[in-house]
């Protein structure tokens, strides 16, 4: 039986990178997926490759309505809901004085308000399911260690670290079989980071090494090392943490 078995997981950021990589992972593992983004032709697609066990939904995680949707849409579909995984994100450079007040609102809008909105979105959904159930927030290694030119990114993440603790603490108080925790990636090999290496002043082979030094373990990380550490949070394997924070960064966090 697969870890997996008999979950069904809304994965917002689901049509490429990190949430692409978990919903094929659920999916193999005998969940089913809701795999929510924007960019629905490329979600709906990798549903199809997927089968049955998987499906796509239009989610702008700006707004509340839309996860209301999103999560009816997965409870129609496969119906229940009992884990929700929060990937969708963005990061643009910029220090406290220089960074555009756009970007600035777009960090909070799509990082923080956007995991804020999908918990209060799927719980009540959750709670329903009446079963255990799980919330995974994507943060940051820039959450714990905070980065000069990244002062917006760094400011969502650690919100977001804090909100999945208040979930966590509020679920276990109210008895809701619901356990909530974080994962802190480091720099991972997504289109988000081509993006970083393609942007200019040095060339991608710079950046990436200068990527790689950021980490003690000497490289970046892949898609798939993150996901089997949302894997193991969404699975009954991890049936007793709740309000942790997981590094998966190449000890970046600890570095001297």
């Amino acid at each position: 039986m697969g870890r997996m078995s008999g979950k069904v997981a809304l994965i917002s950021g689901g049509a490429e990178g990190i949430g692409a990589t978990v919903g094929r992972m659920f999916v193999e593992e005998g969940g089913s997926v809701m795999l929510g983004d924007l960019q629905l032709d490329k979600a709906q697609a990798l549903a199809d490759e997927l089968g049955d066990n998987a499906a796509a939904v239009s989610l702008d995680v700006r707004d509340l309505d839309a996860w209301n949707a999103a999560v009816d849409a997965t409870v129609n579909k496969f119906g229940k809901l009992t884990s929700l995984c929060n990937i969708a994100g963005i990061s643009e450079p910029g220090n406290t004085v220089d960074v555009d007040l756009d970007s600035w609102n777009r960090h909070i809008d799509i990082n923080l308000n956007g995991t804020f909105y999908g918990c209060r979105a799927a719980l009540p959904a959750m709670e329903k399911a009446g079963e255990p159930g799980t919330i995974v927030n994507v943060g940051s290694m820039l959450a714990a260690r905070a980065g000069a030119n990244m002062a917006a990114y760094c400011a969502s993440k650690a919100g977001v670290t804090h909100l999945t603790r208040s979930v966590a603490l509020d679920c276990a108080a109210r008895d809701v079989p619901v356990r909530a925790n974080t994962v802190h990636p480091g720099a991972i090999r997504t289109p988000m980071y081509e993006r970083y290496l393609n942007a200019g002043g040095a060339t991608p082979d710079e950046i990436e090494v200068a990527m790689a030094s950021a980490h003690p373990v000497g490289r970046v990380g892949e898609p798939e090392e993150v996901a089997k550490a949302i894997l193991f949070l969404s699975s009954d394997e991890s049936s007793f943490t709740s309000g942790a924070d997981l590094t998966v960064d190449g000890a970046s966090t600890i570095r001297e």
